[in-house]
């Protein structure tokens, strides 16, 4: 079974790695380039953001 790709869209991740602090390294080295620390920091962000958005839903 592969890897599930796509889970995040590519604009999403551009907006998160702004957000985080490392895009400039994504421009330059591509995705590859960042380090476990910041890929982990994007999905902590996002799944905040999805549970932020869950609750606005629940108000």
């Amino acid at each position: 079974m592969g890897r599930r790709r796509g889970m995040m869209s590519e604009q999403f991740k551009i907006e998160l790695a702004k957000e985080l602090g490392f895009y400039d390294k994504v421009k330059a080295e591509g995705w590859g380039g960042i380090t476990t620390r910041d890929a982990g920091n994007m999905v902590k962000r996002a799944v905040q953001i999805a549970e932020e958005a869950l609750a606005a839903r629940r108000l």
